[in-house]
């Protein structure tokens, strides 16, 4: 089994260099654990409080489920990803059940943050972008997905986003093998990791 991360700021174009690489690589091979689903559940908080949440900072994940539930995959063994809701900041009852892959790809704005799930990593990618490139995604995501006012958009810009990014995100680029700046529009380097995942499923 092939597990690769793929970090990089938010807004940074992530997501799409996985889509990228998803379409070119054949179904069923290939499995997503977006980190995104393993946010804690804080279900037990007040609604106000929960809006509030950091969701840039390293203690918002739960690290021990995620690096667990890629020790069960190289098992062998399905697991059952969380759903997590930006729009409640809560895990849903439902979960996801992930079958093993012969390539992981896991995916989030900290994920080389972790060191015990940074080992578990045979290839480290880190998305680059300009930062003002991803704070046009950021507002243009949040306002159309979680329902955000340009307003709050931009106060939490200022007030988390940016120096989570400075502090936690932009200081694990060190730890990457490889960097991809321009993030999905940056074809050369989707082609070389596509060609280097398609080497090992052969």
């Amino acid at each position: 089994m092939l597990i690769i991360g793929i970090a990089g700021g938010t807004g940074s174009g992530k997501t799409t260099v996985v889509r990228k690489i998803m379409e070119r690589l054949p179904e069923g091979e290939v499995a997503i654990l977006p980190q995104d689903s393993y946010y804690r559940d804080s279900g037990h908080l007040p609604l106000e409080e929960r809006l509030e949440m950091n969701f840039d900072h390293p203690d918002s994940i739960e690290f021990e489920l995620l690096t667990r539930h890629l020790k069960e995959l190289r098992k062998g063994k399905t697991i059952e990803q969380p759903i997590y809701s930006y729009l409640t900041c809560t895990r849903a009852t439902e979960t996801i059940p992930v079958k093993p892959c012969h390539v992981i790809i896991v995916e989030g704005i900290l994920i080389l943050s972790n060191a015990e799930l940074r080992k578990m990593l045979d290839l480290k990618v880190f998305v680059d972008a300009d930062a003002d490139d991803r704070l046009i995604r950021v507002i243009n995501r949040d306002i159309i997905e979680r329902g955000r006012s340009v307003n709050k958009v931009m106060e939490r810009y200022e007030q988390t986003v940016k120096p989570m990014h400075l502090q936690f995100i932009e200081p694990t680029k060190r730890f990457a093998d490889i960097i991809i700046p321009q993030g999905g529009n940056n074809h050369i380097a989707i082609d070389i990791l596509t060609k280097y995942i398609e080497n090992n499923l052969k």
